[in-house]
């Protein structure tokens, strides 16, 4: 399996994106190519242990930054790392893509080069996020921050299928988020979309309110991208200042360090269940290629837990699962 990964995305690039990419090439046995300017990268390589590894570079001259509009650079930067990476993709030259680079340059360039599965209406940015119970699957996180009905039905169609085949839920229960759990709450387009997921044979569970969620109320959580946003860095936020506000405690206290130290493997654990990095990036499904999106600010361990997230979705056949996923419901449209 050959991994495609944008060398220049991440906010202090190529030394994250190069030495995850070499972590991943050795502990997954994929092969990288890594895309990017060359002499940067180049150095960056030359620090790195690569023997029997397979670890490739491609020259990028350009790099679409995160202050840039993604559409317009992604259209007239045609040597950018990110259109170069999603070209290969396009080209079959390698299975699938990874960047931490400006996510709406991404999703501009995946669109613009590889177009979306028939039949999708739009594309959409997920994220695994902790629960109680484990974790479940959340879309859209940003890529449509306006939505219709029809658009989160479809998120609903590819987030189950997503989390049937690499997350490993069987017959994952999907849930939109509304200011109420009763049925008729929520926003117009919540109330519009309600009696399709209904109708729509998933196993819809109904609404879910924002403390249903990290509760483990459903598997897969749908909701447009503006909230689905808020939702995620809101939570990223708190994890942080909880985690610090209680090791500031900890350390005022002598009698609570002593105990701290006992329960270090347990503090140890809730530390990775809510750290991003271990959950690598979320796939932009509805493109018609194999598509990992993470942070910006990633480290190494997310970059090489990103390169996870596209290894398994190859494996598991995702993209053919979501272009049946896609043509049945639209078969069960039309007869309807």
């Amino acid at each position: 399996m050959r991994i495609v990964v944008d060398a220049m995305g991440s906010d202090r690039h190529p030394q994250p994106d190069v030495e995850g990419a070499v972590w991943a090439a050795r502990e997954y046995g994929v092969e990288i190519v890594l895309v990017g300017k060359k002499d940067v990268v180049e150095t960056e390589l030359a620090k790195h242990d690569l023997m029997g590894l397979h670890v490739d570079l491609v020259h990028a001259s350009q790099v679409i930054e995160m202050k840039e509009h993604p559409a317009a650079a992604a259209k007239s930067k045609k040597d950018a790392s990110m259109v170069v990476g999603i070209k290969m993709l396009k080209q079959k030259q390698v299975d699938a893509f990874v960047s931490a680079g400006n996510s709406g340059g991404v999703l501009a360039s995946a669109l613009f080069y590889l177009g979306r599965i028939k039949g999708v209406k739009r594309p959409a940015l997920s994220a695994v996020f902790p629960t109680r119970t484990g974790h479940c699957f959340m879309l859209d996180i940003g890529a449509n921050t306006d939505c219709k009905p029809d658009y989160l039905l479809q998120f609903a169609i590819m987030g189950s299928v997503y989390a049937e085949r690499v997350l490993g839920m069987a017959n994952p229960r999907v849930a939109i988020v509304s200011n109420g759990e009763e049925e008729g709450k929520g926003s117009m387009l919540v109330q519009q979309t309600y009696p399709l997921l209904k109708a729509s044979g998933l196993n819809f569970v109904g609404n879910a309110e924002g403390k249903d969620i990290p509760a483990g109320f459903a598997d897969v959580i749908v909701t447009d991208g503006f909230t689905g946003n808020v939702i995620v860095k809101l939570s990223e936020g708190i994890a942080s200042f909880l985690l610090g506000m209680i090791k500031e405690e900890i350390k005022s206290r002598t009698l609570a360090s002593v105990g701290a130290l006992l329960a270090k493997p347990a503090f140890e654990q809730v530390r990775k269940r809510l750290d991003y990095r271990e959950y690598g990036g979320g796939p932009l499904l509805g493109v018609d290629g194999i598509v990992v999106v993470t942070h910006g600010r990633s480290d190494s361990l997310a970059i090489k837990n990103a390169i996870r997230v596209a290894k398994q979705a190859v494996e598991e056949g995702t993209l053919d699962a979501l272009r049946s996923g896609i043509e049945q419901s639209l078969a069960v449209t039309s007869e309807e």
